[in-house]
């Protein structure tokens, strides 16, 4: 259930040059260079920030931008009362803690598209690499031994791959594997519509018993945690494959070391892990280091330059699009509405309760002070409404500040 929270004062309209804008963990240059562009005043970091360094990096930050492994808690929140977007320049959002930002009016925008072809190409690569032991071999050249052997180097054509999550991900996987000669099954918990040839499972262990690869790509939501585990481990196919591109917290690393070097799976590709550094260079371990035929992967799914400029680009321009107009398309916690600029008027964003009544109350106000309404949108989304309204002349403060004082109201910003 969504907290109480008391309405933030009432956000009277910043000039480009005053929005101040964080950028966290190597954020692609293009992102940096479009928000700069417009005039905001950006700073940015290489690595992610505790939860210490953060709230003391936040102080007077506008928009926020992170990716996978800076966490946005409620404590966070609580010391950044300028914040008005966050930007997870990345797909997952399980690092933000939502609830809390929709509590208090912050808009939440992320990629949920523009990586997808980059974790596809590298799962589909590592598919090969270790069904013909690509890895092992290269660490044998590497030491100086020639082994030119065909034991235990196979083809994928005509192997079955069973893609766990159905998503963006998974689903494009499924039409480039079967595009290579895969038979593909999936199981997902959401009713998913197959593609291509694809055959839906229904039950987890259906998948695990069938397949001769299995690919997980699942979200981070709390209930994903550890649900891969050493009985799913040994459901699986002997001498199988196991990939994991999707959340760290989703498999059990010790359970997958213990049935590779029992030769139960024959071989594994993780690209990301329960714990993982924050800061490049700083130390890792993992139970799966030192495993014979296991690719490991520092978190690069996502990271090829085409994905990392395409995400700078797209999410940039939401937080630019809502700090600007309060445009919400492919919000991830607010109602989405995208209205156009208004060139030669001037608008409200009303973040409030959803509740019956709000809107006739808000435009009462409106009327009894004489503001002229010429444009407006409502859109509600779970237990917060929000609304842009379009005006003739800019609103006083003191009508500003009547409307943050509605006990529906949970943020209010004049934008032009």
């Amino acid at each position: 259930m969504m907290m109480t929270m008391s309405p933030t004062a009432p956000q009277q309209k910043l000039d480009d040059r005053d929005v101040s804008v964080l950028l966290l963990e190597n954020i692609h240059p293009d992102g940096r260079d479009f928000l700069r562009g417009k005039g905001y005043q950006v700073r940015t970091q290489d690595g992610a920030l505790g939860e210490d360094e953060l709230i003391e990096a936040i102080q007077g930050v506008h928009l926020l931008g992170i990716r996978s492994t800076t966490y946005i808690t409620e404590k966070v929140l609580d010391a950044a009362p300028d914040l008005m977007a966050i930007g997870a320049f990345c797909i997952g959002t399980n690092q933000i803690d939502l609830p809390a930002t929709s509590s208090r009016g912050i808009a939440v925008f992320n990629a949920p598209y523009s990586n997808t072809r980059s974790v596809v190409e590298l799962a589909i690569a590592e598919i090969i690499s270790l069904a013909r032991r690509l890895h092992e071999k290269s660490t044998d050249m590497h030491a100086g031994v020639w082994n030119k052997s065909a034991a235990g180097s196979h083809e994928i054509r005509g192997r079955t791959l069973g893609i766990v999550g159905y998503g963006n991900i998974g689903s494009q996987l499924s039409v480039i594997a079967e595009a290579l000669g895969l038979k593909v099954i999936f199981y997902d918990i959401d009713d998913k519509l197959a593609l291509g040839n694809a055959k839906r499972c229904s039950t987890l262990e259906e998948l695990l018993e069938q397949s001769d690869v299995v690919s997980l790509h699942v979200d981070g939501r709390p209930g994903n945690a550890g649900f891969f585990g050493a009985p799913e481990f040994a459901a699986m196919k002997p001498r199988s494959l196991f990939l994991n591109l999707s959340r760290g917290i989703a498999f059990d690393p010790a359970a997958l070391r213990e049935n590779l070097e029992s030769g139960h799976i024959a071989g594994a590709a993780v690209d990301v892990f329960p714990i993982e550094p924050k800061r490049q260079g700083d130390p890792f371990t993992s139970e799966l280091q030192g495993v014979p035929n296991v690719i490991l992967t520092p978190h690069v799914g996502g990271s090829t330059e085409e994905a990392q400029q395409d995400i700078g680009r797209f999410v940039a321009s939401k937080l630019r699009n809502y700090a600007a107009y309060g445009g919400t398309s492919l919000s991830v916690n607010l109602p989405e509405i995208n209205l156009p600029a208004n060139v030669d008027g001037h608008r409200i964003a009303h973040v409030h309760r959803n509740a019956p009544g709000v809107l006739a109350t808000i435009n009462g106000l409106l009327g009894d002070r004489g503001v002229n309404i010429e444009a407006q949108s409502l859109a509600t989304r779970g237990e917060n409404g929000y609304v842009l309204t379009d005006v003739a002349e800019p609103v006083s403060p003191e009508v500003l500040a009547e409307l943050a004082q509605l006990p529906e109201t949970v943020r209010i910003r004049q934008l032009s």
